[in-house]
């Protein structure tokens, strides 16, 4: 009995114990839960709220880009497209080959669907074609059934209405590579474009707009079940309005056809760009849309070289459309006088070298204004011996050449105006006087862009330092000549370089064959025909060698500024036509066009009432 007492204690007691601790942790966790759901609850609350409830972004639709008048260089239209949600599809790859039987899809475009499957979520859309006709997207809408996991949508692209026109100023939007993917969440989005070239990319915050948002009931792994309220609508990218005048832009670039060439027109008044076409040109819709392989390729290997601006990006030899500005040099640091005359024979001796003038048996006695209109090499040869090559890069430099302009788009370049310390510090050698014989009729290392030429040729109509703008910045008002600076040239010298280039257009002048009638307002230019070979011994011992019977990227270059009216200058232009040949036979004509052109528009009748700016401050300047 005694033993089972003891058995029986023991027993009690171990009960005791495991009863109090039970009990003990009955408590903890009954004050746990209390502290969690009371104390804490509405902490937890919402973190159970944030877990079931998502934050989906909305697209904002992008600004659009206008002409100086309101019409469309860039815009928004429907797009129908098709997607794919990888979770939902029974075998990616079958699908795929499914959906190519009705959309094309080149390796090149599977290829970007795969990378874009592997780097997602797999219930986030991705896009495997836009951009389809209404029939196609109608085929797809009819095999959907077929297709799981393919989502047909009909959203919103860019389009460009005018099309290779306005390509180089205004680039092209494109879907975000995995960098930008990484830097903005809102480039997740299915059919999101970004700019990637030109003003569409200089500008892509402005463009952009700002995202909405959707709350959105998602399961455990994110999926979307349903939409809640509220909805915060996405705030549509600002316009944005450049100086171009479109009717004219489609003018210039009709005038150039086959050409590879770039032409700049510049408002004498405000600096306002006027056009700025570049030819051969491209489609920019096709980049939007996806462009394909062979369209590619076409555009790599065509030796025009579409894909370049040659207005900002294309550096060559001015040629003799700098001589204006080697005269007003030699004027300002007493090299001539006004009368000073010059005979050419045709060559000019440097030691033991001679230089040819471009007409052989020469020009016979010049005075300034006779070197400038008929372009006698001989005459700016002599001045240059005595001419320093700093003093002449002085000047050019203040004209504008050598000059970045940053007006937002693509590939400007300086081009290069070479002086001493230019050659020391790139080839460690001293300047020679031979090169500086060849600068002054804008040949050896010299380069300009057209964006320059114009630019030069504004400001010697104008006498002021005019500065180009393509875009028009709210809030600014450069509608008269005196917002710019006046340059720092003697008015005499700038009037003599002036007549000079008037009397190019008239009879025996380098382009006469291009003067305008009596009564209509006078144009002044300066013509330039840049080598882009050394003519060699034989050849120059043969005669005059005509451009037509080269290969074509063996031939000059064809170069040609002009300004007009000379009463009162309105508009400037910078004409250079790749391998054209003669400047005063193939740019000047597309010089004189596209000032009438100009002229024209600004001075008609606007048929729905707007006004032009520009226009109307010149009528001011000229009253």
């Amino acid at each position: 009995m005694a033993r089972e007492g003891l058995r029986y204690q023991t027993f009690s007691r171990r009960t005791f114990l495991l009863a109090g601790a039970q009990g003990l942790a009955m408590t903890a966790l009954g004050g746990r839960l209390y502290y969690l759901s009371v104390v804490e609850g509405e902490k937890y609350k919402l973190r159970a709220e944030r877990n079931r409830i998502a934050i989906r972004l909305i697209a904002p639709e992008r600004g659009e880009i206008l002409d100086r008048r309101g019409r469309k260089l860039a815009t928004n239209k429907q797009d129908f497209r098709v997607f794919l949600i990888p979770e939902q599809a029974e075998e990616v790859a079958q699908t795929l080959v499914k959906i190519g039987h009705i959309v094309k899809l080149d390796e090149r475009r599977l290829s970007r669907i795969e990378r874009q499957i592997k780097r997602q979520r797999k219930f986030v859309p991705v896009t495997v074609a836009q951009g389809l006709d209404w029939d196609t997207f109608a085929k797809v809408n009819v095999s959907v059934p077929e297709l799981p996991g393919v989502v047909p949508d009909a959203g919103r692209s860019r389009y460009y209405p005018a099309g290779n026109e306005i390509a180089h100023l205004v680039g092209y939007t494109a879907s975000p590579n995995e960098e930008d993917v990484a830097l903005n969440p809102l480039y997740q989005l299915p059919g999101f474009k970004v700019g990637r070239q030109g003003l569409e990319r200089r500008y892509e915050d402005h463009l952009r707009g700002s995202a909405g948002t959707r709350r959105v009931e998602v399961n455990s792994v994110g999926r979307e079940i349903r939409e809640l309220p509220p909805r915060q609508d996405a705030e549509p990218g600002s316009n944005l309005n450049l100086t171009i005048d479109l009717e004219l832009q489609h003018f210039t670039i009709e005038k150039l056809g086959e050409e590879a060439a770039g032409v700049v027109a510049i408002d004498v008044k405000t600096g306002e760009i006027l056009t700025m076409a570049s030819a051969p040109t491209y489609d920019p819709n096709e980049f939007t849309r996806g462009i394909s392989s062979e369209n590619w390729n076409a555009l790599l290997k065509d030796p025009r070289k579409p894909l370049i601006n040659k207005c900002v990006t294309g550096q060559y030899p001015p040629g003799s459309t700098v001589k204006p500005l080697i005269a007003i040099a030699a004027l300002e640091h007493g090299i001539v006088k006004p009368e000073t005359e010059h005979y050419c024979n045709g060559r000019h001796r440097l030691g033991n070298h001679v230089f040819n003038c471009w007409k052989k048996g020469g020009h016979g006695r010049l005075d300034l204004k006779g070197a400038i209109a008929h372009s006698c090499d001989v005459y700016f040869w002599k001045v240059a011996e005595e001419l320093d090559i700093d003093n002449m890069a002085d000047m050019l430099s203040r004209f504008g050449l050598g000059e970045l302009f940053d007006l937002g788009i693509d590939g400007e370049k300086p081009g290069l105006v070479p002086d001493r310390g230019w050659k020391r510090a790139v080839l460690n050698q001293p300047w020679h006087l031979g090169e500086t014989l060849n600068v002054s009729i804008g040949q050896g290392a010299m380069l300009a862009t057209p964006l320059q030429l114009a630019v030069m040729t504004a400001r010697i109509a104008s006498g002021r330092r005019i500065f180009p703008s393509l875009v028009s910045i709210p809030g600014t008002d450069l509608t008269r000549m005196d917002a710019f600076d006046p340059m720092d040239i003697s008015p005499l010298y700038l009037q003599l370089a002036r007549r000079g280039m008037e009397m190019v257009m008239e009879l025996g002048g380098t382009a006469h064959d291009y003067r305008r009638p009596k009564s209509a307002p006078k144009l002044a230019g300066k013509s330039g025909t840049a080598q882009v070979r050394r003519i060699s011994k034989e050849e120059r011992l043969d005669g005059v060698i005509d451009n037509k019977d080269l290969p074509w990227n063996m031939r000059d270059h064809a170069l040609f500024v002009a300004y007009g009216p000379t009463e009162n200058p309105e508009v400037a232009v910078g004409v250079l036509v790749q391998h054209g040949g003669g400047g005063s036979s193939v740019a000047a004509p597309i010089a004189r066009a596209v000032i009438d052109k100009a002229l024209e528009i600004r001075h008609r009748a606007p048929a729905d009432g707007t006004t032009d700016t520009a226009a109307a401050a010149s009528e001011r300047e000229g009253s």
